[in-house]
């Protein structure tokens, strides 16, 4: 008896802890259902600009956005990169002209792409962040996630009330925004979009329902190019860090299936190529009249897949990864040509615009890449996130081999196909885009200054100036682009005048912004050595 009640006075009290302990990571986390609700005045401008009738009687030109995931400035031979030959990208830009300077508006896919569809900055309609798709339940997996999970350089923000479900549907490009296909279509334009979404996967939200009328292609971040199935053909490289597991894991399911508009399509081709065929088709289907034909590739974004026949293009590089990685953004350029010849085999080249773009920087996580000599990568405002392949063609309008020296942006795409399409812009939001072939054509300056925005990790480009300020941290660095566009030596001591400067004027911008329409889970860390810096996803 004395035993039992001793045994009793020990095991009762920790069953009674671990009792608490499991209340306590189980424990659902507090939610929050608001419903985001698009900016109703705006939302009515946009209707009635929409119904606005097209009295133009000009030409109208065909235009082709073409669109890579992740790829560095220099891991394409346009800019004199040695890795990969581009051949295609590079006769693209040479029979038009190469940005030298580009720039995206986001260091991240879904603000970089709601920046690129509306020609405005995504901040200023609360696109800041990555859409959520999924946040903490309970405390277990709120602390895992902190403390136990490797999660390499990605880090939990602090815990707060996180969208539930119903909120979360609601994320996503606001319904107030006028996208470049809702200016083509109120144009007499067709649509489509061929590739990677990322601008919100519920009703209201999808490409047919933002001024496209016909999608194939896939809804969320990232897809698998073919499904994992032993194919003999495919090269699957795996990387270490805990994304590339999702994305393996949750590859093609859900919002990463394949659609050609609603319908879910089983096809086990190679994903860059089967794009360039649906591409080809759709030239093919409208060539009698205008269209407007929007490719985001998700090349070269992992997960890292490639057909052998790419593969074999680099016997010489010894490094899997890299090889992978290489091979990867050689059968991107070879889509790139095949759609550019289908635009020249119907003989529409010289009523074809054509741009090209990265969504950010190489993503250096994958060790595939470094963006060198830029620093940094995807998620940083250095140069190596931001500063991207930027290039235009179009036949009879634009110089051959013409190179434009001074910073442009992805929101000027926006800008360029309002000009040429003559649709007129609403005026009742702000366009901080400008027309490309304008500013080109008559050696204008594009922008005095270009922002950035992520939570607490902001920058400004002023000329040839560039501040930066760190997210948690907020310490600032500040750059001579014209002397070092490697960003190594910080001048923010030497010149504090202009620090203000800058810093005052990426207030008053943020003037003109609204609050995120909905919150960050995590936030990336960059370790540069001696210099720390933290940028908000």
């Amino acid at each position: 008896m004395a035993n039992y009640k001793k045994i009793t006075g020990i095991v009762l009290p920790i069953v009674i802890i671990l009792s608490f302990i499991a209340l306590f990571l189980f424990w659902p986390i507090n939610t929050d259902g608001t419903l985001i609700k698009p900016d109703e005045k705006l939302a009515q401008g946009k209707a009635a600009f929409l119904s606005q009738k097209d009295t133009t009687s000009e030409k109208k030109p065909n235009i082709i956005i073409l669109v890579a995931d992740d790829l560095g400035k220099y891991d394409i031979s346009l800019y004199g990169g040695k890795s990969t030959p581009t051949p295609q990208i590079d006769s693209l830009a040479a029979s038009g002209v190469t940005f030298t300077d580009g720039y995206v508006s986001a260091s991240i896919c879904s603000p970089s792409r709601a920046g690129l569809l509306t020609g405005r900055y995504q901040e200023r309609f609360g696109h800041e962040y990555q859409p959520g798709d999924r946040y903490p339940k309970n405390n277990l997996e709120y602390y895992a996630f902190k403390y136990v999970i490797n999660t390499n350089n990605w880090r939990i923000n602090d815990k707060i009330n996180y969208p539930n479900e119903a909120s979360i549907a609601t994320q996503g490009l606001p319904k107030s925004e006028i996208t470049f296909a809702d200016l083509a279509k109120k144009q007499g334009y067709n649509t489509a979009i061929i590739g990677k979404w990322h601008l919100g996967h519920n009703k209201g939200f999808f490409p047919l329902d933002r001024g496209f009328d016909y999608h194939y292609g896939f809804y969320q971040a990232f897809s698998l190019y073919t499904p994992e199935d032993d194919n003999p053909d495919i090269i699957n490289h795996h990387h270490k860090d805990f994304t590339d597991k999702t994305i393996w894991g949750n590859g093609r399911v859900g919002t990463g299936q394949i659609r050609r508009d609603t319908t879910i399509i089983k096809d086990k081709k190679y994903l860059t190529e089967t794009f360039a065929d649906e591409a080809e088709a759709f030239i093919d289907k409208n060539k009698d009249k205008p269209f407007l034909l929007y490719v985001p590739f998700n090349a070269p974004h992992t997960p890292f897949q490639v057909r052998k026949k790419y593969y074999e293009r680099f016997p010489n590089v010894k490094d899997e990864n890299k090889r992978v990685y290489f091979a990867m953004i050689s059968a991107l350029d070879d889509a790139v040509g095949r759609i550019r010849e289908k635009v020249k085999k119907e003989g529409l080249e010289e009523n074809t615009l054509i741009f090209f773009i990265s969504d950010n920087g190489g993503a250096d996580y994958t060790f595939a890449t470094t963006n060198a000599p830029l620093k940094g990568g995807k998620f940083s405002h250095f140069e190596g996130g931001i500063n991207v392949p930027f290039a235009l063609s179009w036949k009879g309008k634009i110089k051959p081999h013409t190179v434009y020296k001074t910073p442009v942006s992805s929101l000027d795409i926006f800008s360029t196909i309002a000009a040429v399409t003559h649709s007129g812009l609403p005026k009742d939001r702000v366009y901080d885009g400008v027309d490309l072939v304008d500013v080109v054509n008559n050696n204008k300056e594009a922008h005095k200054d270009l922002y950035w925005r992520s939570g607490d990790a902001k920058a400004i480009r002023s000329g040839n100036w560039k501040l930066i300020i760190s997210g948690k941290t907020h310490e600032k660095w500040l750059y001579d682009l014209s002397k070092d566009k490697s960003e190594t030596t910080d001048l923010a001591s030497k010149n504090p005048e202009k620090v203000k400067e800058l810093q005052t004027a990426l207030q008053t911008w943020e003037k003109g912004l609204v609050k995120p329409l909905w919150p960050n889970l995590t936030y990336y860390e960059f370790d540069f050595g001696k210099q720390k810096y933290f940028v908000d996803l």
